[in-house]
């Protein structure tokens, strides 16, 4: 049985940490420039301004989000083993279960304080431009807090057998195939070859679904949405996050770290 107590206790250290990390910053900072560089951009049409600027902005968020959770989240397990902290940790009455799942637990939490600055960034520059803000955007923005969880799980799984530098790829292959998934299916099923589109279907099915998590299209055109549009992928996410956890934990728990 995990102990909230001694996860609470990682998580809060895993923030203390991760709000040091000069990479977090840096991306944190290309992000709202980004934001502020779609003024101008959006200004170069006449038509659809607001939209453009909107999209440009959500896409920021999502881009550096991920590569936030990426280049921050592989790094979970690397420092305390390089640092040999991992042993001290360890030799205290906490498991390794406790010790993966307050990792996570503290990088999430860290993830959505960025996010939670990129929102307000985004609402700050809609407001100077006059652009709407509706309900579409908030549930975008749940959504995307999501799947920046699911990412950090990702990047938890790989981080805790393989080196930084490969979970790094791993990771970001990941994200990129989760969101090209539902073309594969498409393309396998419209495919002359069996095989092709019964991989097309096992893929669909194996990799994360992260398209289902992207509102930015409804949210920036006023499009309607409904509570299944938010509460079933955050409930795909969930369990999703967790057999990811749980693979995590038992590959970590027969990790030698001599």
């Amino acid at each position: 049985m995990l102990s909230a107590i001694r996860v609470a206790a990682i998580a809060s250290n895993t923030v203390r940490e991760a709000v040091r990390s000069r990479v977090l910053y840096v991306l944190l900072f290309f992000a709202v420039t980004l934001m502020l560089f779609g003024i101008v951009l959006s200004s170069l049409s006449y038509v659809e301004s607001e939209r453009i600027l909107q999209d440009v902005a959500m896409a920021a968020m999502r881009v550096f989000g991920v590569a936030i959770a990426i280049f921050v989240g592989v790094n979970l397990i690397h420092k305390e083993v390089d640092r040999r902290t991992v042993y001290t940790i360890l030799s205290k009455p906490l498991t390794r279960a406790e010790f993966l799942f307050g990792k996570f637990a503290g990088l999430v939490l860290t993830i959505w304080l960025q996010l939670a600055i990129m929102v307000a960034c985004f609402m700050g520059v809609s407001a100077l431009t006059g652009a709407e803000v509706g309900a579409g955007h908030a549930a975008a923005f749940v959504l995307l807090g999501g799947e920046l969880a699911l990412i950090v799980a990702v990047a938890t799984l790989f981080s805790s057998f393989s080196t930084p530098l490969l979970s790094s790829f791993f990771t970001a292959g990941v994200w990129l195939a989760g969101h090209l998934t539902r073309d594969l299916r498409d393309v396998g099923l419209r495919s002359n070859s069996e095989w092709v589109g019964e991989a097309g279907v096992w893929l669909h099915r194996m990799l994360p679904d992260l398209q289902s998590f992207n509102l930015t299209i409804e949210a920036v055109h006023g499009l309607p949405v409904t509570a299944a549009d938010v509460w079933l992928p955050l409930v795909y996410g969930a369990a999703y996050t967790t057999l990811l956890l749980l693979a995590a934990t038992l590959i970590f728990d027969r990790r030698d770290f001599r």
